[in-house]
């Protein structure tokens, strides 16, 4: 006669197969920082499987390849860009485009400390696959905008005139770019000041 008692138990830890101890999230943020420190290129899913303690299969339950996962890391740094830039230009729709510069460094400084290993393989990205030029054109089409109201607070005379809108676009937004070197969201300076530190060093060098 069958163990009744014992049926129950086995039911209770079984797991579905394929399906990881880890949410689609997590997978993706370990396979983030794994990306920044060996590079993609150098990382395959069997790295990721290790790295996380389960198999291959579990990790294409969740993503179908290891571009997907680059895809989906990808498109979190650049729509938290996109949005940065949107919020500025909205909060800022009646006042001048120096306003609505400050507004969006400040803000992209908060989507860069809030997402700061996707951004950081953003910025990594060199273009050696076309979702890896799409990205980069995603980039392009952001600094675009961004240079474009650079050189519209130089035409309201509110920055300096005798520095091409491009470079000042440039210097601006690699020093924000350059954050992901050494900031640490764990360390002691808040978001809060690390955006008014930045906004203030390159507004009061810029502002005539």
């Amino acid at each position: 006669m069958p163990d009744v008692d014992a049926a129950p138990a086995v039911t209770a830890t079984r797991r579905p197969r394929g399906r990881p101890g880890y949410d689609q999230d997590t997978v993706l943020r370990r396979a983030i920082d794994l990306f920044n420190r060996q590079g993609y290129d150098a990382t395959s899913i069997n790295d990721l499987a290790v790295d996380l303690g389960v198999t291959k299969s579990a990790i294409y339950h969740h993503f179908d390849s290891k571009e997907a996962i680059l895809a989906a890391a990808l498109d979190e740094a650049l729509d938290g860009l996109d949005a940065a830039v949107a919020a500025a230009a909205d909060a800022t729709r009646d006042e001048r485009a120096y306003d609505r510069l400050r507004a969006t460094v400040e803000g992209a400084v908060h989507i860069l400390v809030a997402h700061l290993p996707a951004v950081t393989l953003l910025l990594r990205v060199r273009g050696n696959s076309p979702l890896e030029q799409s990205a980069l054109e995603r980039r392009r089409r952001i600094d675009e905008q961004l240079a474009t109201v650079v050189k519209q607070a130089v035409d309201e005379g509110d920055l300096r005139g005798d520095i091409d809108p491009e470079v000042i676009s440039r210097l601006v937004f690699g020093m924000v770019n350059s954050l992901v070197d050494w900031y640490h969201p764990d360390g002691s300076i808040p978001p809060e000041a690390l955006a008014a530190g930045v906004a203030g060093v390159l507004f009061q060098g810029l502002h005539r």
